[in-house]
């Protein structure tokens, strides 16, 4: 007897978030899944792909669903199916995308003040993750290295940043998805070197010395904008 093949969507949503001791870790949130298979292990937020609508649709449906959050853009990632990734044969189509925290912040505000907000979603710092569900905790991985492996050549960093931004903005955002450390001074050297950044007139003040604010410069094509739409990618 054949077994017919069911098709899920699954999302990894990545942000920059704060840890007590104010250095930038990459974010995502999961559900905490109430039904077999895998009741009680968290996973990416998704559902089932409708015969009515599109697995982009379907990715931004699920994640409202769950999340309350809206990604301007989604990616596709890839397609999961090895035939033994679930109980039952499922692939699964997974998309990314990379919000800004105070965009976060914001949305799941308002989803948790319209009162339909599950209780069942939480925000976990990628290098603390539990064990997932199915081989969510491939995906991620995969996510990770996908995006690790963007940096050299695509705007990725812009995803988690505003419109302008100091250097030292950019560069905690690339320490963050690098794991590493980076020297301030080769940093600086190196991206004012690359064409890709364009100094303001403005400046942040605070109780150090004034850092110049940046933004990225459009004109200059990008190979890959990896999870970022055009939008994201261009002046705001």
């Amino acid at each position: 007897m054949t077994q017919s093949i069911r098709v899920a969507v699954s999302t990894v949503i990545l942000t920059l978030r704060r840890t007590e001791s104010g250095d930038p870790v990459l974010a995502l949130p999961l559900v905490l899944r109430t039904r077999e298979p895998y009741a009680d292990q968290w996973a990416l937020p998704g559902g089932w792909l409708t015969s009515a609508e599109s697995p982009i649709d379907a990715a931004a449906r699920t994640l409202a669903e769950t999340t309350g959050l809206a990604p301007s853009y989604l990616e596709q990632l890839y397609a999961f199916g090895a035939v033994d990734r679930s109980p039952t044969r499922v692939v699964s189509i997974v998309y990314w995308a990379l919000l800004r925290h105070d965009d976060v912040d914001a949305q799941s505000a308002a989803y948790l003040a319209s009162g339909h907000a599950p209780e069942n979603v939480r925000w976990f710092d990628v290098g603390a993750l539990p064990d997932l569900a199915f081989d969510h905790g491939k995906i991620v991985e995969y996510a990770l290295w996908r995006l690790r492996n963007k940096v050299g050549y695509s705007r990725v960093a812009h995803g988690f940043l505003p419109a302008e931004f100091t250097l030292a903005d950019l560069r905690e955002a690339y320490e963050a998805i690098l794991g590493k450390t980076l020297d301030p001074a080769n940093f600086r050297r190196q991206v004012e070197a690359s064409g890709n950044l364009l100094p303001t007139d403005r400046f942040r003040t605070g109780s150090h010395r004034p850092a110049r604010l940046y933004r990225y410069n459009t004109d200059v094509a990008l190979a890959d904008r990896g999870p970022l739409g055009p939008e994201e990618t261009s002046i705001r």
